[in-house]
């Protein structure tokens, strides 16, 4: 058996640490893991932890939730979304940075943006330890994530693996660490893309992906076969929608591109690999302009009604894939 990888470095508990970033997945495991690595470092019985929201959080609440444990142990506090504490708990989360009571453990995270910004200055002119926990939103992004989760399982997988996985799954990072963690579980060798299409290849023949192809490329009836395939099989009708709009998307920016732009460099500005650029070409070819704004409105009610707005995702997607396929058809008209 080939050597094992090494993992990534795993977090380390601090008095004060904020986890920046808009990735949930990511954001909720790194707060995952210094709660574990805090009650692990506290001695005797561990003490309480407690979760917050930013935005629910009173004034004077930090000082208690801060204190000593009545049954022994230090405290592990927990913020979430603290760029939304009010001006006077912001004020409170500020000075306390500078002074960290001596047995508690504050964990705070934070969206990043301009929102509370002042909170996250303030953090970095301190010792407070700053995981960044950044949104992966390109391709290669996605791939290393896939790589990186194999690496903390043990496991090793290449970058064709990680492709086939990705198509498999979708782009949902807890769908995609829960598939590495299967397949590291079952799989005692190198995972490699024959091993990813053995488990998926019922699911990876019918994804949203499969579904937004079919439909830019005008194929009404295999269209919808495949989503109806995708949603018995369990794919997430948000994840479908997703790659709808991902799909109409494409088109809209490839044939906005420069005429004569390579693959390589609008795959480096669309954030695509080189292979999908050639196939959104191809897939251009019957599509005008007005035809593919209206394929947009479309996938964009369609995403609205899937995140509620709607009695039934299915018919609501169904409905997109046909004005996309609608849109495409009568784009010359």
């Amino acid at each position: 058996m080939p050597a094992r990888p090494p993992a990534p470095a795993a977090v380390t508990a601090a008095p004060v640490t904020l986890v920046v970033g808009e990735e949930e997945f990511l954001v909720d495991r790194a707060v995952r893991e210094l709660i574990a690595a805090a009650r692990a470092g506290q001695e005797g019985d561990a003490g309480d932890v407690h979760d917050r929201d930013g935005a629910g959080l009173a004034p004077g609440e930090l000082d208690w939730l801060t204190s000593p444990s009545l049954f022994g142990g230090g405290s592990v506090v927990v913020i979430r979304s603290a760029q939304n504490a009010s001006k006077d708990v912001t004020a409170e989360l500020t000075r306390y940075l500078s002074r960290p009571a001596e047995d508690a453990v504050l964990i705070l995270t934070h969206a990043g943006g301009a929102k509370g910004k002042d909170l996250l200055a303030a953090a970095k002119t301190t010792k407070a330890q700053i995981l960044e926990r950044p949104k992966l939103t390109r391709f290669a992004e996605r791939l290393d994530f896939i790589k990186s989760e194999f690496r903390r399982l043990g496991r090793s997988a290449d970058d064709a693996a990680a492709r086939a996985l990705l198509d498999a799954v979708g782009s949902d990072l807890r769908e995609l660490a829960a598939a590495c963690d299967q397949l590291a579980a079952d799989e005692q060798d190198r995972v490699d893309e024959t091993v990813v299409a053995r488990y998926y290849r019922g699911r990876a023949e019918s994804t949203g992906f499969s579904v937004a192809d079919r439909a830019v490329e005008g194929h009404l009836v295999p269209a919808l076969e495949q989503l109806r395939w995708a949603l018995a099989t369990g794919v997430s009708p948000v994840l479908i929608c997703s790659a709808l709009a991902q799909g109409v998307r494409l088109l809209g920016r490839v044939s906005s591109a420069p005429r004569g732009a390579s693959s390589m460099s609008l795959a480096a500005e669309v954030g695509a690999p080189p292979w999908k650029i050639d196939a959104v070409k191809r897939q251009l070819r019957g599509w005008q302009a007005r035809g593919i704004a209206r394929a947009l409105h479309a996938v964009a009610e369609a995403d609205a009604q899937v995140k509620g707005e709607a009695s039934s995702a299915d018919y609501a997607l169904e409905r997109a894939v046909r004005r996309i396929v609608a849109s495409r058809a009568d784009a010359a008209g």
